[in-house]
């Protein structure tokens, strides 16, 4: 009987564990802390060994195997804090063939130092899956009434929605897809996210690398502020250099390179890379990818922005809107075995806000505009894109957050959907 905890929310996730463990002997969910890896592997499992529990990894460093139990599937979680769990696990799953008997979660990438302790990489025993906050639609703030399938189908049923406020929408990046702060009170929103930072900068990096706070905090003070840009290391340095006092300066690309790893290890900057086609200057493509934060909340967390912030800056609020729909487009098109990208022509400027990839090679271009009068320069900058591609979207959408209606654009095609009605 799987070890479900009461009031769990259902996970897009959930159907591809339940597949996966009918495939492979083991499956590895990554993801940043706090995203509900551990509720969602005990929605799969009999049995479970929590490796932060100090007696357990005791029995863990001494030998991985006096952990295992005869209970499967059995998860143990933040396995990376003993690693040679991994190599155990392995040859477990290679005595006799059968399926779905672990399920390890990691809040953290091994070091490199670390990795080169492990003997097997686990191919065709162990399958990856990445994990990420919650999605508007599995949080229950998307109906669902569109699904990126249906448009693929040509299957999408033109509609009127619900008509959602903006300040309910800064609520929602403001809040994040944390599983512990979805029911918060509207005033305690922030906390939460405001708290997962300073764990990040107090607890896991000092812990792991030894980092210095100020600068960490510098560093995602200018992620945050170029949230869903494309920037290289010398514009984070830059930025730097033009906020923050000088005596604490990140002074250098290989410093900066060093600490975005280290928040990379932490699954909290996943980069949304570019897109590569037969366009019309296809030699100028851009290749630079965008940088995120994990979730917009820690963005706002960074910068101190509120709902009441966002509703007085709608430059700011434009930006997260945009983070919050690329959020969830990559949760999505990942459930779908897609891939999110972005497109920049470096000659023109031509750009398409998300490329959704699909595993047959179609793909989907979208624009992201936070309300319905931004809905023609959408469609224009769209038309733009797909004359002068060579290999035709399958479809086009503008995704939108105030605007009351899904339609189809009788000239052109493209789909317009709330984001708060979008789901896979």
């Amino acid at each position: 009987m799987a070890l479900t905890k009461k009031n769990y929310k259902t996970r897009l996730i959930d159907e591809k564990i339940e597949k996966y463990l009918k495939i492979f002997g083991s499956i590895l969910i990554e993801g940043p802390k706090w995203c509900g890896k551990t509720w969602t592997s005990l929605n799969h499992v009999n049995s479970v060994s929590y490796i932060t529990d100090k007696d357990v990894k005791f029995l863990a460093e001494t030998n991985p195997k006096y952990i295992f139990d005869n209970n499967k599937p059995q998860l143990i979680d933040e396995w990376q804090i003993v690693p040679s769990i991994w190599d155990a696990v392995r040859n477990e799953c290679d005595m006799d063939n059968k399926k779905g008997k672990f399920i390890l979660t990691g809040s953290t990438s091994l070091t490199d130092e670390e990795e080169n302790k492990i003997e097997h990489s686990g191919t065709g025993r162990i399958v990856t899956i990445k994990m990420y906050p919650m999605s508007l639609y599995e949080s229950g703030d998307s109906a669902g009434e569109v699904s990126i399938t249906d448009m693929l189908n040509d299957t999408v049923k033109c509609q009127k929605t619900k008509k959602i406020e903006l300040n309910y929408l800064a609520k929602l990046i403001v809040r994040g897809g944390w599983p512990e702060n979805i029911n918060s009170k509207d005033e305690d929103i922030g906390i939460i996210p405001k708290a997962y930072i300073d764990s990040v900068i107090e607890r896991d990096l000092r812990k792991r690398k030894n980092r210095n706070s100020t600068k960490m905090r510098m560093l995602l003070r200018s992620l945050a502020r170029n949230e869903s840009s494309i920037i290289g290391y010398n514009t984070i340095v830059s930025d730097i250099k033009a906020n923050e006092n000088s005596d604490n300066l990140l002074e250098s690309r290989a410093t900066v390179k060093e600490y975005l790893k280290d928040l990379d290890e932490l699954h909290l900057i996943p980069l949304q890379e570019a897109y590569s086609l037969n366009y019309r200057s296809s030699k100028r493509i851009g290749t630079s990818p965008k940088r995120h934060l994990v979730d917009p909340s820690l963005s706002c967390a960074c910068l101190d922005l509120s709902v009441e912030k966002l509703m007085k800056d709608f430059n700011a609020f434009g930006f997260m809107f945009e983070a919050l729909v690329e959020r969830d487009l990559r949760i999505y098109v990942e459930q779908l075995d897609g891939h999110l990208f972005h497109f920049r022509d470096s000659s023109s400027g031509d750009e398409v806000d998300a490329i959704l990839e699909f595993r047959n090679g179609d793909y989907a271009a979208i624009e992201i505009k936070l309300t319905s009068q931004s809905i023609d320069k959408g469609i224009e900058s769209l038309t733009k894109f797909y004359n002068n591609v060579s290999k035709k979207p399958k479809f086009m959408c503008i995704i939108v957050g105030y605007c009351e209606v899904i339609m189809k654009d009788e000239k052109t095609g493209i789909y317009i959907v709330p984001i708060t009605s979008l789901k896979p």
